[in-house]
């Protein structure tokens, strides 16, 4: 029986998890594929500390280049993270003939390009269906499942500890301290939570699922990004009330010929699939011309959940070794209907904003005249009782708007004496 050989860069949480899969289900897979996957060498900085997996130590190397200049390793699985120096064991690894696995979103964000166009020139490729949603098999469902589909709107919620925070909040009531210290100690956030609470994250993901949905790399920096930090717990309070919830999502939808890709808190209906999402879980939304709406739901993360995504793309690399296939990585086609990417001035959003204002006569007056000047129109507006001294919450949601004429008018109020605090707004979709 023939043999694939695998090299992995990277042995910690996902590196162990994929080890344990291979060994746990070899003989299942080798059953399903006719090929037996063999762990040929596994490398890390550290390979003395205990895992909960067992390797033999001749297996174990300090040295990367054991795995990429090895000629028996046919498969490259890199694990490490970040941008260098998985870039560099990525490109040797293609230089020497080797096909990748990789769950490295926020290099491919920043270079995807060039490294699936390298692969394309070697005759290899890279898959990393475990770079968005973990276990979720969203990559191989899009380009696969929907390859005759034409896309017209994407919304995730693919960040785990941003979702968890929010889902505290709303179900318990608490601050976004409260919540945040809760994630960490339950080994949800890391010490410094930075890429998952400011949106970073979810960022990498959508440029990957713009790619994929879109044939469309866009650029991180051409992604609007605001992350849940700011989001208070009167706000998620009120968003309650109103029978609505917040979500941090990543959203990649067509308007006319233009591509809106952006990331921030976002209000959306109760009713909604994506409201009832809640903990670490994730989902990803997508609106296909031919299939219709679909969701498809799990665990964003968790060492089983990445490693599954792993070693399903170890066995689609095995089988296209063992038929002698080869599909190119880059067989996205781009939407050709697609002319622009659209200028964050330029979003349209129905908005919840929650003033503090002063508790008089005539300030509701003055924040209206404010908004109508720059052609915003309110649907609803609330007056809520007191939470501060001489200050008073007034929650307003305004019809479609658009992002500018909403920056310019809020700026306005926030410099008037009657309002306390800088305004509060909140995109909301209906999905």
């Amino acid at each position: 029986m023939r043999k694939i050989n695998l090299g992995i860069i990277g042995f910690g949480n996902v590196g162990a998890g994929v080890i344990k899969i291979l060994r746990e289900k070899k003989a299942l897979l080798t059953e399903k594929i006719g090929i037996e996957i063999n762990v040929k060498k596994v490398c890390d900085k550290d390979i003395v500390s205990k895992r909960n997996v067992s390797v033999d130590k001749s297996l174990l190397t300090r040295n990367p280049k054991d795995i990429i200049d090895d000629p028996q390793i046919d498969i490259v699985v890199e694990l490490v993270g970040g941008i260098s120096p998985a870039k560099e064991f990525i490109v040797g690894a293609l230089n020497k003939g080797k096909h990748v696995v990789t769950a490295n979103k926020a290099l491919l964000a920043q270079d995807g390009q060039e490294l699936l166009s390298l692969a394309d020139d070697r005759g290899k490729n890279i898959y990393f269906e475990a770079s968005v949603g973990a276990g979720i098999p969203i990559i191989k469902s899009v380009r696969e499942g929907l390859v005759a589909n034409n896309f017209k709107s994407v919304y995730g919620i693919v960040n785990g500890t941003s979702n968890f925070i929010l889902s505290q909040m709303s179900e318990n009531n608490c601050s976004f301290n409260q919540a945040l210290k809760q994630a960490q100690e339950k080994g949800f956030a890391e010490k410094d939570p930075t890429l998952d609470i400011e949106g970073i994250d979810s960022c990498h993901k959508l440029v990957l699922l713009t790619y994929l949905c879109f044939g469309k790399f866009v650029k991180i920096s051409d992604v609007f990004v605001e992350g849940i930090s700011k989001i208070s717990a009167a706000d998620v309070c009120y968003a309650n009330e109103m029978d609505l919830q917040i979500k941090l999502l990543a959203i990649a939808k067509k308007e006319a010929n233009d591509l809106e890709v952006r990331v921030h808190p976002t209000l959306i209906p109760k009713s909604s699939l994506l409201a009832s999402v809640s903990g670490v879980f994730n989902a990803i939304y997508v609106d296909s011309d031919l299939a219709g709406d679909l969701l498809f739901y799990g665990p964003g993360a968790g060492q089983l959940s990445a490693a599954s995504a792993v070693v399903s793309d170890i066995v689609d690399l095995t089988q296209n070794i063992k038929a002698g296939l080869f599909k190119p990585t880059l067989n996205i086609v781009q939407d050709k209907t697609i002319k622009n990417l659209r200028n964050t001035d330029d979003f349209e959003s129905k908005y919840y904003i929650r003033f503090m204002a002063l508790d008089k006569p005539g300030v509701l007056a003055k924040i209206s005249g404010v908004l109508a000047k720059f052609g915003i129109s309110i649907a609803s507006v609330t007056q809520k009782e007191h939470c501060k001294a001489h200050a008073v919450p007034i929650v307003m949601i305004i019809h479609q708007s658009k992002e500018r004429n909403l920056r310019q008018a809020l700026a306005t109020i926030n410099r008037l004496d009657v309002i306390k605090e800088e305004a509060v707004a909140i995109r909301m979709e209906e999905i």
